[in-house]
């Protein structure tokens, strides 16, 4: 199985099999292995590697994720992280770049996305264009679910002036075939951002602002589990969601 996350951050730096070799000290047969075959390097060669590449280590090759203890619950579960603010920007972004099928993003607002990586509309559009359905649910501003989640939060009316930025954010992607945006009213108990089989889910803490919450990362596993019990929910409040006019 190949790593297209390790794939697109060296296509994005312009780095080669035999330049990311020379700059980690390894054979370029080894890089080749890594991105083709899938091989997992030793940590300390997988940290110069990323540290090279200006990426993390865990979203490169979760597989040296310290999760045992988790992963005996629960083989899905690819990385837990204390809060969103501890997940470096590039695990998402390597999380949508790296999807073929399907992207899902389910939030209130998330403008952290668009603030962390200005570059966000730009991938969406060329992973539609290459057959990637893409489905976008952001809060309606309006909604009261949203404004008691702004008092919640101590966000106030703040939090309804987030929900429209992300719709101003994304609207441009309506002019792109296979991308749907769609504002919601629904009580949101989790954040989710899908791409294929991969999953983010950011839970949502009574009186604890999103990038304080945790979050874990799963992959789906032969019985669905609880990634689908998240794919689930977000078909749910897909269906109740009111498409945004171009």
């Amino acid at each position: 199985m190949s790593n297209e996350r390790l794939r697109t951050a060296m296509a994005a730096g312009g780095w080669t099999h035999a330049s990311l070799a020379e700059a980690t000290g390894v054979d370029p047969k080894s890089v080749e292995r890594w991105v083709n075959l899938g091989r997992v390097p030793r940590r300390r060669t997988a940290i110069h590697a990323t540290e090279t590449l200006g990426e993390d280590v865990h979203a490169l090759w979760p597989a040296l994720q310290q999760t045992r203890n988790a992963r005996a619950v629960s083989p899905e579960l690819i990385a837990l992280y204390d809060q969103r603010a501890d997940v470096p920007a590039s695990v998402f972004v390597n999380l949508l770049a790296a999807a073929c099928d399907r992207i899902d993003i389910l939030v209130y607002a998330a403008i952290f996305l668009h603030e962390a990586y200005p570059r966000l509309n730009d991938l969406l559009a060329e992973r539609a264009r290459a057959g990637c359905a893409i489905r976008i649910a952001v809060g309606d501003s309006d909604s009261a679910n949203v404004q008691q989640r702004g008092s919640e939060e101590k966000f106030g009316h703040g939090i309804e002036s987030r929900c429209r930025l992300a719709l101003m954010h994304y609207r441009p992607l309506l002019e792109v075939r296979g991308i749907e945006l769609r504002t919601h009213d629904t009580t949101l108990y989790n954040s989710i951002y899908r791409g294929d089989e991969d999953i983010l889910v950011n839970a949502h803490v009574w009186g604890v602002n999103a990038y304080g919450a945790p979050v874990w990362h799963l992959r789906r596993t032969l019985d669905g589990g609880l990634f689908d019990t998240y794919t689930n929910s977000f078909d749910a409040v897909w269906q109740t969601a009111r498409p945004v006019g171009g």
